[in-house]
């Protein structure tokens, strides 16, 4: 029999997780490559045969996605699996001209053929954009529950850019597990904070492999998503987070919206932040696609340690990486503490990018006068540290999830943001988890 040959256009997570989940064991397919797109430096790569099963002895290659149509003609495929997320639906769309222009099809796989059923219950947080407030709310679920008595394991969405095959799972329990996995500032950015509240977080390639090993430590799973995919499991409550500061973007960027529909909750966070309008476009929008959701309002207020290091200074807004490049955002928690503590100016970087960062700039023209965490290699670190030295400024503000200070070596004063969500009015987070406490516990 002919296997059907295919092609998985992804990113390195989504991608693999289709793989390994609908195809790896499916003798009358044939993936004969993925593609990879958003994160710098991953294609090049082989899908190791340690992973990708007995069917592929010899791996599969990952290619950049702009060699897509010559893929299609030289390797006769059929078919191209669209398997990443935070897009916007005419980028899709877009891809699949350029992949039925070649003479392919083009298909989007849902839930039921790759979500993991665990047996143990499983609570799953997802959001309608990166940035938009996915980790804060997970961190605060699980302590809420812990203090409740209960051993709650976080899962992350996948961030697997170094060795695949050391990366089939990983556990982190301690800040000494970033050091040994080799950990991205992206990565350190998720899992650091969890550690040192206490909790194990995993990740890795292999999703189903990762869920039965950290079923025999918890009570409760935790999927902690990443960008705006739907999970990777069945989730027994849904909290999909949505964000006012980018109203309409749950109804145009894949898979947001789909995952707003399938809610159980939704939290409108950043309450603090946005105007009245963009909160009751919002509202609109979501009793328009999912009216059973309970709603819950949430500010991100932020807490800065050194305040005097801004107020009357020229300082560097240094922000998360993702939601500034795909995630699109214009400002983040620094920028707004910069506004907040009167900084006589935000100091633009762009004159001083170097390397890898320049090349983000070139990607990401809408980046503007705020300077991304990209830490995806040394060679990124490095070029983060020689820009963040050579920009003319008195401080820099640092707004990342870990403290970034620890990772890079920055010569200049530094202010570190942090944020926390807390939800306002009722119901919240407490109303949520006693149903779910009550039916699954």
């Amino acid at each position: 029999m002919d296997r059907r040959r295919l092609i998985i256009i992804g990113a390195a997570g989504r991608d693999f997780h289709n793989f390994n989940v609908r195809y790896r064991q499916d003798a009358s397919v044939e993936v004969v490559a993925f593609t990879a797109a958003q994160i710098p430096d991953i294609d090049g790569r082989n899908y190791p045969a340690e992973l990708a099963g007995p069917l592929y002895p010899q791996g599969i290659p990952i290619y950049a996605e702009s060699e897509l149509p010559r893929l299609i003609r030289d390797l006769n495929v059929l078919e191209c699996v669209f398997s990443y997320s935070d897009v916007t639906y005419a980028h899709v769309m877009a891809l699949s001209a350029i992949v039925n222009a070649a003479g392919a099809s083009f298909s989007l796989l849902g839930p039921r053929e790759t979500q993991i059923k665990s047996t143990k219950p499983l609570i799953a947080v997802c959001a309608v954009r990166t940035g938009s407030g996915k980790s804060q709310t997970s961190r605060k679920i699980v302590q809420m529950l812990m203090a409740k008595g209960y051993k709650v394991v976080a899962i992350r969405h996948p961030m697997p850019y170094g060795d695949l095959r050391k990366q089939k799972i990983q556990r982190f329990a301690t800040v000494e597990d970033l050091a040994r996995h080799h950990c991205t500032i992206e990565e350190m950015e998720e899992y650091e904070p969890h550690i040192v509240r206490g909790n194990v977080i995993y990740s890795g390639v292999d999703y189903e492999a990762i869920l039965r090993q950290a079923e025999q430590e918890a009570d409760v799973i935790l999927w902690d998503g990443g960008n705006n995919d739907f999970s990777f499991y069945v989730p027994d409550l849904l909290i999909t987070i949505a964000d006012p500061l980018r109203a309409g973007h749950e109804l145009s960027y894949y898979p947001g919206e789909a995952s707003l529909r399938m809610a159980d909750a939704i939290v409108i966070n950043k309450i603090d932040s946005a105007g009245p309008e963009e909160i009751q476009k919002l509202r609109e929008n979501i009793e328009r696609l999912n009216p059973k959701a309970m709603v819950i309002d949430a500010a991100s207020p932020l807490r800065v340690d050194k305040p005097e290091l801004i107020r009357g200074k020229r300082v560097l807004c240094i922000e998360d990486g993702p939601t500034l490049t795909h995630g699109m955002m214009r400002l983040g928690a620094g920028v707004v503490a910069a506004r907040k503590y009167q900084a006589s100016e935000i100091v633009d970087p762009r004159p001083y990018v170097v390397g890898k960062l320049a090349e983000t700039f070139r990607i990401y023209p809408g980046i503007g006068p705020l300077l991304p965490a990209m830490g995806y290699g040394a060679e990124q670190i490095s070029d983060l540290e020689k820009t963040i030295d050579a920009t003319d400024c008195d401080s820099v503000v640092i707004a990342t999830p870990i403290d970034l200070s620890r990772v890079v070596k920055i010569k200049k004063p530094t202010a570190r943001v942090e944020y926390e969500l807390q939800e306002i009015g009722k119901p919240d987070l407490e109303d949520l988890l006693a149903g779910f406490i009550a039916q699954h516990l």
